[in-house]
């Protein structure tokens, strides 16, 4: 099958092991992404791909060929690879044309100019063909670094968090154009973040790495977020709350009221997780009232609001715990406020108290 595949891979700098035994296939046409914190090896994994950084364990095959493996290393530029960093990496003494074509010397000079043309163009950055990189927005500069990428007709494209140095809304739109160009031409490619929300946008798969340098889990967007495996795949995506118990009946007893759970035997300590959305503010009106509580701060996010809530009464008055809402929250037209749990958002894992 065409694209990439590490089988096996193993890594270390001295004494200290970044990666355990990982491996992993890249189809063509579909992106996959490495989430994880800093210092989880994923760009150790994508240097290794793409041949910068020498194999030391297990085999990288690229459309059939296996281009690493103990005793052989292809060289990075016999692989057939485009890249994009997070700095661009481009040259400021050449212009955008010569840029492009920089990777293209095994052609024709003419017909390397008409390959460069036709992927600015594809960027819709043909007409700044003549101008050095300066002259260029950083959004405009990661769009040639994108052509540049394309241009030698890659096996697989790897992407070292190539939006993060760019603003919030110029970042949202070149990785959606990105995405796009990268799904037409059918390339496979490996891409690696730390922003859980750019994965999702971006990804077919996810491959979630862990401080131990293995995959902890493994799939589509939405089987990573709402079925995590673990209490640190879970916490990649965002604040929780959370709640420690025993599981008596089928459920775990907190000031929301009973919670159910099927993910653990009764007399079994757990932790129950709860995404802010998770927790719904109301009125208290209706059969069931809810838990009151005391809004200790809300902050307007623009689509959204982060609300923190604190209870009011029982065992663990006092106790806070954070909300999203929708829009903004207005906590005196509400009047006095309430809050329940939505079971679709919770998650429990075995909780060791000591």
């Amino acid at each position: 099958m065409d694209g990439l595949h590490m089988v096996g891979i193993e890594h270390a700098y001295g004494n200290t092991n970044v990666l355990n035994n990982v491996s992993l296939t890249v189809p063509a046409g579909e992106l996959v992404c490495l989430l994880g914190p800093s210092g989880c090896g994923k760009t150790t994994l994508l240097r290794i791909a793409g041949g910068m950084e020498k194999l030391q364990a297990g085999t990288v095959t690229i459309d059939e060929e296996i281009v690493a493996e103990p005793g052989h290393q292809l060289p990075p530029e016999d692989r057939k690879i485009g890249y994009m960093f997070q700095d661009y990496a481009l040259f400021p003494h050449l212009t955008i044309i010569d840029n492009v074509t920089f990777g293209l010397f095994r052609m024709d000079k003419a017909e390397a100019v008409k390959r460069a043309m036709e992927m600015l163009d594809l960027v819709g950055m043909a007409q700044h063909a003549a101008k050095h990189p300066h002259m260029l927005s950083g959004g405009q500069q990661q769009r040639i670094a994108l052509a540049r990428a394309l241009a030698p007709k890659p096996r697989l494209v790897l992407l070292d968090e190539p939006f993060s140095g760019l603003d919030t809304n110029m970042r949202a739109k070149i990785r959606e154009e990105t995405l796009m160009i990268l799904k037409h031409t059918n390339v496979a490619t490996m891409m690696v973040t730390h922003d859980p929300e750019e994965a999702m946008f971006m990804a077919d798969r996810i491959k979630v790495m862990g401080d131990n340098g293995k995959v902890l889990q493994s799939g589509r967007p939405a089987d990573i977020y709402y079925k995590p495996v673990d209490e640190y795949v879970a916490r990649l995506f965002g604040p929780m709350n959370h709640i420690d118990g025993i599981v008596h009946n089928g459920a775990i007893g907190s000031s929301f009221g009973d919670i159910k759970t099927d993910d653990a035997e009764n007399g079994q300590a757990v932790r129950l997780l709860i995404r802010p959305e998770g927790v719904v503010l109301h009125d208290g009106k209706g059969t069931d009232g809810g838990t009151p509580v005391d809004v200790v701060s809300a902050h307007l996010l623009g689509d959204s609001s982060i609300v923190r809530c604190s209870l009011r009464e029982g065992a663990n008055k006092g106790a806070e715990f954070q909300v999203r809402i929708a829009g903004a929250f207005d906590a005196a037209a509400m009047g006095q406020v309430h809050a329940h749990v939505d079971p679709r958002h919770t998650f429990v894992y075995p909780h060791d108290k000591q």
